[in-house]
């Protein structure tokens, strides 16, 4: 890939994310009909490990964590994969040397399902305490 489309795509990257999180910002997921519905849910009627996202991601640009928090207590091993996956770029762009990703590895990868699985059939759960982890 050439580093004009390289430079391209993280440009289109960036502004979408740019306008992703301005809507994020301005408009309540739980308050409007134009973001997307959970297609899980809308179907089954069971929660999936994403349901409660955009109303979480809502939340937390308008700097209510706690809130945020109570909609996908999940969303903190999504902040804490990119947050990692961003450092190991910028440590291997800035020190040009290749640094181990353990978001690579077989094992991390595993985890990361099973943790995703667990939290999908917890949230589930209709009796206390799993009903905290319901969005």
């Amino acid at each position: 890939m050439g580093i004009k489309l390289k430079i391209f795509i993280g440009l289109l990257a960036t502004a979408i994310s740019g306008v992703l999180v301005w809507l994020y910002l301005h408009y309540n997921p739980a308050e409007r009909a134009f973001f997307p519905q959970c297609p899980v849910y809308a179907f089954t009627g069971y929660y999936c490990s994403g349901c409660g996202s955009q109303r979480a991601m809502h939340q937390f640009l308008n700097g209510h964590i706690i809130e945020g928090l109570k909609h996908n207590l999940l969303i903190v091993l999504l902040a804490v994969v990119i947050v990692y996956h961003v450092m190991i770029k910028l440590s291997q762009f800035l020190f040009k040397k290749n640094v181990t990703n353990l978001l690579h590895q077989s094992k991390t990868i595993y985890i990361i399902l099973f943790i995703v699985i667990a939290y999908s059939i917890l949230r589930n759960i209709k009796s206390y305490p799993f009903t905290i982890l319901a969005p």
